[in-house]
């Protein structure tokens, strides 16, 4: 078994081996598994039963996870995307009063575009359009923007009145947690220790019982709850019809999935050049491997999660993690995946992992997400302004796809003002007036 699996997946010719890919996986599972707890609540409040969507977030995330590993080989985990899911709790079904089924019927549409995109070549004809500078800023932006989210998280920074950021109570349980975390981190991964991110997770958590962080599981059984199943296409029940139908006959709908697809477009872009970074699979000209199948995988996430009621599955940033524990091929995703699918019956148990326990393993993935800044070329204003702007733009919008559109239109302008503008391939052209179009109606 351990030769097939060793010759499907390339793992010794990757540079890794079975108990690294495992120890990875696992490492990237806790750093994600907050999606579990999350997830849920928020599709609960676009009225979705919380069984539900509990199930609908563990089963989508497996299938996709796996899926990714079996077809792509590439460690790249997929769960229900944050900030998607909140334009469907919050806008859709919130303040637009939409069904949920709905809801989910434009995440269902946004994903079959998406897959046809893929299918005609011109997603990967986009990445290939971005300069080689602006692909190794959206990594960095990314590596700050996922150290930003593990500090936040932790608690080490707080929301503040006057200055938006500040520093938080450091004498909290939660900072105490993170700060053991990231200790635990730091040490651990200059003594080069193996699965040292992972053992600074089940340490924090542990240190977080006494403290009150962690919270102990009150149950340990769940019986999966498959009636989000199916959502665009249920009927509705005020006597309306399938849901899915109705997003043909309100315009203002339709828009919704041009915004959602510019989110889920670039956000997996940016999300697989910083895995590929992190995981080595980005080749000497900033090109990512396994493109396509990568970008299909994800396409179709969108439409399972639509079609389970779990809101879009997307690529995950917290992917590169396990990366830098070490992962480098689908054997990992396979691990993430089983720890997804038992999560399912044992959700109160993964959900004792706290923020603050991941804090050190996203604060430590930021370090190595930094290395590529000094192969920008900051002599060179066309190449280092919007490099600059979209390092700024990911952490500071507290989103990928905002950092990246900001840096697609500074380049488009730095190039116009140069009279450089015949260099300007013309996606950038199109991409980049899509991204101002999508500011000036969404913001």
């Amino acid at each position: 078994m351990e030769a097939v699996i060793e010759r499907f997946f390339k793992v010794s010719e990757r540079g890794s081996s079975l108990g690294t890919e495992v120890m990875a996986g696992l490492t990237t599972f806790l750093t994600m598994a907050y999606i579990v707890a999350v997830n849920p609540a928020m599709m609960e409040a676009a009225g979705i039963p919380f069984n539900a969507a509990l199930t609908a977030t563990c089963f989508g995330a497996a299938i996709m996870t796996a899926a990714m590993g079996l077809i792509a080989n590439r460690p790249i985990a997929l769960a229900s995307g944050m900030g998607i899911n909140a334009i469907v709790a919050y806008t859709l079904c919130g303040s637009m009063g939409l069904d949920w089924r709905i809801a989910m019927g434009v995440v269902f549409l946004e994903g079959v575009i998406i897959m046809v995109l893929v299918l005609m070549g011109l997603r990967e004809a986009v990445m290939d359009a971005i300069p080689v500078a602006l692909r190794q800023a959206i990594g960095i932006g990314i590596g700050l923007f996922v150290a930003f989210i593990g500090l936040k998280g932790g608690g080490i920074l707080a929301a503040d009145s006057s200055t938006l950021i500040t520093m938080g109570s450091l004498t909290s349980p939660e900072a105490i947690v993170a700060i053991v975390s990231i200790a635990l981190a730091i040490i651990l991964t200059v003594r080069g220790t193996k699965g040292g991110l992972l053992i600074s997770i089940i340490v924090a958590t542990v240190v977080g019982i006494p403290l009150g962080v962690t919270a102990l599981p009150t149950e340990f059984d769940f019986i999966p709850d498959f009636s989000a199943l199916c959502a665009p296409f249920q009927q509705l029940p005020d006597g309306g019809g399938i849901a899915i139908a109705q997003v043909f006959v309100q315009p203002v709908l339709l828009m919704f999935v041009f915004s959602l697809l510019m989110s889920d477009f670039f956000d997996t872009m940016g999300t697989m050049m910083a895995v590929g970074q992190q995981g080595d699979f980005v080749d000497e000209d900033g090109n990512v491997k396994n493109t396509r199948e990568i970008l299909l995988v994800d396409s179709v996430g969108a439409i399972v999660g639509g079609f389970a009621g779990a809101s879009s599955i997307t690529s995950f940033a917290e992917s590169t993690s396990g990366a830098a524990a070490g992962a480098r091929t689908g054997v990992s995703n396979l691990v993430v995946a089983l720890a997804f699918f038992v999560c399912a019956f044992l959700a109160p148990v993964i959900g004792m992992v706290s923020s603050s326990a991941t804090c050190g393993a996203l604060v430590i993935v930021g370090y190595l997400m930094m290395s590529d800044i000094g192969k920008i070329d900051w002599g060179s204003l066309e190449a280092a302004i919007p490099a600059f702007v979209t390092i700024m733009g990911i952490p500071f919008t507290y989103s990928i796809t905002n950092g990246i559109g900001f840096g697609f239109i500074t380049y488009v302008v730095v190039k116009v003002t140069q009279g450089h503008w015949r260099d300007i391939k013309p996606l950038m052209w199109i991409v980049s007036a899509a991204f101002l179009v999508t500011f000036v109606l969404f913001s």
